[in-house]
């Protein structure tokens, strides 16, 4: 009787552990539970507004993938151009990298390095769509292309050796309609590209990942711009946002409108702004956010939960907490 009792006590304790857990993941998400956390509504009602736009100011979105663009700054994109300003945005890579997105959009169950290209294009085709809901121009719309999930080796490693990429086996930018059309896979190539964009738009502010944002991909593009508008003396004109921002940030998951976007525990310490978005701006993000087909039948109800009712950004980054140096 003994050995029949463990079996059973091993089924009860498994199925105790996965009905926790489905209750914990189920209470994470109620409205309710993001006013418990650090960066509560009150908090975010006490942040002082962002400074507003100026008609003629020029405005660089640095979006590591399609969607941290929209994720990030929809409102913020609205609110400048209705002030008159010129936004652009650039993306670094294709959001080549995932290869679940690819099983489920290619229908393969192990996709290939062409499947994943393909995924490549698919997401620069959603990206401008997004763009273009947003009401950003074509002509102010950059695909750089380069490795989704390779910035850092790119910025370490593979600066002038070109990198492979374990998901589409690409060594050189192949997405069409790319700014440089076969520039190699390194980090040179990289801020050639990166310093071409600066040159053209000559923006007055550049908004980008903040240091603290947990993806790779994120804070290494932001390491990145810090050198390049470090060397023009232009590093004052940055300002920060965060998409990957500590487990579980933002809750609720899923589409909450009336609630208030908190600040990320991983950034709690940066000198934060809000960026108040009216229903209209809401629902034109929302929008914006649908066009990514490919990431919302995956992660919808993460990224849904940035269409609130407002965004921030913050004024400088604090560096305490990552090394920038290669």
């Amino acid at each position: 009787m003994t050995r029949l009792k463990r079996p059973r006590s091993r089924a009860l304790l498994l199925a105790t552990l996965v009905i926790s857990l489905l209750a914990l993941a189920a209470w994470i998400n109620l409205p309710q539970v993001g006013l418990l956390f650090d960066g509560s509504a009150d908090r975010v009602a006490a942040l002082p507004a962002a400074p507003a736009f100026r008609a003629g100011q020029r405005v660089l979105i640095l979006s590591p993938h399609p969607d941290d663009e929209t994720l990030c700054c929809a409102g913020i994109i609205q609110q400048a151009r209705a002030a008159g300003a010129q936004v652009s945005v650039v993306w670094a890579t294709a959001g080549d990298g995932f290869e679940f997105d690819a099983i489920l959009t290619r229908r393969v169950l192990d996709p290939t390095a062409q499947d994943m290209q393909a995924l490549g294009n698919l997401r620069m085709l959603e990206a401008r769509r997004a763009a273009g809901v947003l009401g950003i121009p074509p002509e102010r719309t950059f695909m750089l292309g380069y490795p989704d999930g390779g910035l850092f080796r790119l910025f370490t490693s593979n600066y002038d050796e070109a990198y492979t990429s374990p998901a589409s086996g690409a060594v050189a930018v192949y997405v069409r309609g790319a700014l440089s059309p076969g520039a190699p896979y390194t980090g040179r190539a990289l801020e050639a590209d990166l310093r071409r964009v600066l040159d053209r738009v000559r923006p007055d502010v550049v908004l980008a990942p903040a240091p603290q944002d947990f993806h790779p991909d994120h804070h290494t593009l932001t390491y990145i711009a810090l050198r390049l508008l470090g060397e023009r003396q232009q590093s004052g004109r940055l300002r920060y946002w965060v998409v990957h921002g500590g487990l579980e940030w933002p809750v609720p998951k899923g589409l909450h409108p009336q609630l208030p976007l908190t600040v990320p525990p991983l950034a709690r310490g940066l000198p934060w702004t809000r960026v108040d978005l009216t229903p209209a701006q809401e629902e034109t993000k929302r929008a914006a956010t649908e066009t990514y087909q490919t990431q919302t039948r995956i992660m919808g109800r993460f990224m849904r939960a940035f269409v609130r009712r407002n965004e921030l950004l913050s004024a400088e980054p604090l560096m305490e907490t990552r090394d920038a140096q290669p």
